[in-house]
């Protein structure tokens, strides 16, 4: 029975990542608003010092937004693949299991490194988007997919026997 949870909650994680993925592409452009407005510091009235220099190149913008995007659709993906690894190693004795996780850690590993690397460390810590009103409902939204992530990377890393 864990073991199925184990797998049902990495199928969210990838869910998770996936729903970004294509939330940003279908929105590609407010997306791009959105990161850009962040990374500009427009809307950071709090620090007048910033710890890093507005970011206002397109280009820079838009590969942001792609490194973003890149990340949520590897979320996606390595969770699918590790839940699908999982799912076929199920039955199996507990060393199997345990070799079928690599790509379900993976993922939810790489949504800790989307959401809390990208967007509270650069974005929050260095961009300070939590001063804005755009970027504080990113930031915040990002602790909402970081905190089950990490708890789901830490559950699934757990020895089965």
């Amino acid at each position: 029975m864990i073991r199925y949870l184990k797998i049902i909650l990495v199928v969210f994680v990838g869910l998770q990542g996936l729903s970004y993925f294509i939330a940003n592409t279908i929105n590609f452009d407010y997306a791009l608003l959105a990161v850009g407005e962040v990374l500009s510091q427009r809307d950071s009235p709090a620090y007048q010092n910033p710890i890093l220099p507005p970011v206002t190149n397109p280009a820079l913008i838009k590969l942001a937004l792609v490194i973003i995007m890149s990340g949520e659709l590897l979320v996606g993906v390595l969770s699918f693949i590790g839940a699908f690894a999982m799912l076929g190693a199920a039955g199996k004795p507990a060393a199997a299991f345990e070799a079928s996780k690599k790509f379900a850690i993976l993922g939810c590993g790489m949504a800790l490194i989307v959401w809390f690397g990208g967007f509270t460390v650069i974005g929050a810590a260095l961009f300070q988007m939590w001063q804005g009103q755009v970027g504080v409902s990113s930031f915040e939204g990002a602790h909402m997919y970081l905190v089950p992530s990490g708890i789901i990377l830490l559950f699934v890393a757990m020895k089965d026997e």
